[in-house]
């Protein structure tokens, strides 16, 4: 049975391929998914997304986001939502954004929602949600364990990756890599510290949101930490953003909050780079500790893991990232429940 699946993005992040955030990047990836199963897939996204089926986009903000932007954020994705279910038949709505509390549509279709963010930045009553044929799941057992039971609470589905595009084997340059947000709960500033320690090059790859907050950190914590081996690259994507993962010595992961289920981890151990990182939330479900990389407590021993990560075998890296992290299992869990949910059967 084909089906029409609206899926509906955070306001404030466009959806592509190669987008910061990894619940832009799973969206991205399920919606060419339905596509070439032969689904509908309408998508509500920042203008300037790229995706494989309808776009709706609603406009993106300029300057510094703050309360009154999300707002009106939020209001234009209600207004996106309602146009949408009154233009096509859906069959399934499916939530990626934190704040989808603000949009949830009214009774009507069955909605889900992915939780991509750790169970405790959502309001208590969103993870208990009153609408009729309203779901929720975790992308990791961690998130799930940490959520509050209740019958609208499905399994966990696990994020997955290409895993193929990462597995070209490269030449190992001597670097740290940072790859994603720059934004405190990410602990830039830590790894730049764990590779001041173990002198050793560390590229941070990535950008800041335009939150005040998320701002004022990189120029006060990151930018300070700088120098000429140790240095700010900005955002990447695609073949420049593949390099650097098979290439470099390891990658570093000092969260500061609960990982639900780090893609960038993924993607390095696919690219055959261990990754040394904090065992914060869902991190040991991804990282084989001396293996495909090392957890560790604080950034004096992330130090003395540089050297012993570059002793680890690239090809083990690359083999659990086939055996664990493939992209066709998530999707073909995504597509069966979303059978299942339109057929009410969850």
């Amino acid at each position: 049975m084909a089906l029409t699946v609206l899926s509906v993005a955070y306001p404030l992040a466009p959806v592509s391929a190669d987008a910061v955030g990894g619940a832009e990047q799973v969206l991205a990836r399920l919606d060419r998914a339905l596509v070439a199963a032969g689904h509908r897939s309408v998508v509500i996204a920042q203008e300037g997304s790229r995706v494989a089926g309808t776009l709706v986009p609603v406009p993106r903000p300029g300057g510094v986001i703050d309360d009154a932007a999300k707002a009106a954020a939020e209001a234009r994705h209600r207004e996106a939502i309602g146009e949408a279910l009154a233009r096509f038949p859906v069959d399934l709505v499916h939530l990626h954004g934190i704040d989808f509390p603000a949009y949830l549509p009214p009774a009507g279709p069955p909605v889900l929602v992915t939780l991509h963010l750790p169970p405790s930045w959502y309001p208590a009553e969103a993870l208990r949600p009153e609408r009729p044929r309203t779901w929720l799941h975790a992308v990791s057992e961690h998130q799930h364990a940490s959520c509050p039971p209740g019958p609208w609470l499905l399994p966990p589905i696990g994020n997955g990756i290409e895993v193929e595009t990462f597995a070209k084997p490269r030449r190992k340059r001597r670097f740290a890599l940072f790859l994603g947000r720059l934004c405190p709960e990410k602990g830039v500033h830590l790894a730049l510290e764990a590779a001041r320690l173990a002198d050793i090059p560390l590229a941070v790859a990535g950008e800041a949101f335009p939150y005040r907050a998320h701002l004022d950190y990189v120029r006060d914590e990151v930018r300070p930490r700088l120098s000429r081996v140790r240095r700010l690259i900005g955002p990447v994507s695609g073949s420049r953003k593949r390099r650097l993962l098979a290439s470099a010595t390891c990658l570093l992961l000092p969260a500061l909050a609960p990982e639900t289920s780090s893609l960038v981890a993924r993607e390095a151990i696919a690219s055959g780079t261990p990754v040394i990182a904090f065992p914060a939330g869902a991190l040991p479900e991804t990282v084989d500790h001396g293996r495909t990389g090392f957890l560790v407590d604080d950034v004096a021993a992330m130090a003395r893991a540089v050297p012993e990560a570059a002793r680890l075998d690239p090809a083990l890296c690359r083999a659990v990232a086939r055996e664990r992290f493939r992209a066709d299992r998530m999707v073909a869990a995504y597509l069966d429940l979303y059978g299942r949910l339109a057929g009410g059967r969850p």
